[in-house]
């Protein structure tokens, strides 16, 4: 998450190893004073800013994430618990078919509903994503970019599932702006593919980025690949069908997750900007 080398200190780092970015982000915690108050209250090993460790951060992030994010109060965790009137018909009928007919558990399993694994679905693509930086051409080729293995070209990693709803927009750089649209790209990825338009991507209005957003288009070779790279067959759903998985994937949004159990706070210690816009 750190961007591409040389965008910042970290990126740089990361870039080199890994670990590299961990004094450089432990330096920035330990001299913001509020921070340092509140890792030496919560933690007795802790007595001033310089015995904060980079463990330590992750500990607290973790704690934070797991509290906040754990759901497991969705109509379809009471279905899972023996609650077989908490899914309406269409939801009972969306689920035969994520775990039926469409085979959407065939990626998309387990309790987070992911397998983790990473797949080529022919997302359309938009700005130069994850370049790398000896590439001659702008475009992002997914896990082959950390892997470097030519199976992995384009491919992504399957995302969670749990509180689908809240997370717009879809695929993994935003293409999709609604649950019918990315569902609708997984049953013909190809021809989804073809038929996308750009004003679907929610992109910022910035005039000197607007041309260079969609040059991979324009290069025919690079789009030949990406669509070579697609291994998902397409799958026949009539609307009614895309009706009802769409209506399942909303049984798996959580009460908590609504408004979560912190909430958003309204400022935070760094003073860096918070985003107070919910999804609707």
């Amino acid at each position: 998450m750190a961007g591409n080398p040389k965008e910042n200190e970290v990126a740089g780092a990361v870039h080199n190893r890994i670990d590299y970015a961990w004094p450089i982000l432990t330096d920035r915690v330990r001299h913001i004073p509020d921070y340092a108050d509140m890792f030496a209250a919560a933690y007795t090993h802790i007595d001033g800013p310089a015995d904060i460790t980079i463990a330590d951060i992750a500990n607290a992030l973790s704690a934070f994430m797991i509290f906040e994010w754990t759901s497991i109060d969705s109509p379809f965790d009471a279905y899972l618990r023996g609650d077989t009137t908490a899914l309406t018909p269409e939801q009972s009928a969306g689920m035969a078919l994520f775990y039926g007919k469409a085979d959407c558990a065939r990626c998309h399993s387990g309790p987070l509903m992911s397998d983790q694994g990473f797949h080529a679905l022919g997302l359309p693509p938009f700005g130069p994503g994850r370049t790398r930086r000896f590439d001659p051409m702008v475009r992002d080729v997914g896990h082959m970019g950390e892997s470097d293995r030519l199976e992995n070209a384009y491919a992504f990693r399957t995302p969670m599932l749990r509180n689908v709803a809240l997370t717009a927009p879809y695929g993994h750089n935003g293409a999709y702006p609604t649950l019918e649209g990315i569902v609708r790209h997984h049953l013909n990825p190809r021809a989804a593919l073809a038929t996308w338009k750009p004003e679907l991507a929610a992109l910022p209005d910035v005039p000197w980025l607007a041309a260079i957003d969609f040059m991979v288009w324009q290069d025919p070779r690079e789009m030949a690949r990406q669509r070579a790279a697609v291994r998902l067959e397409p799958t026949a759903l009539d609307d009614a069908e895309v009706d009802a998985i769409v209506h399942f994937l909303q049984s798996l949004t959580g009460r908590s997750a609504q408004a979560g159990l912190f909430g958003i706070p309204q400022e935070v210690p760094s003073g860096l900007p918070v985003d107070h816009a919910v999804s609707q």
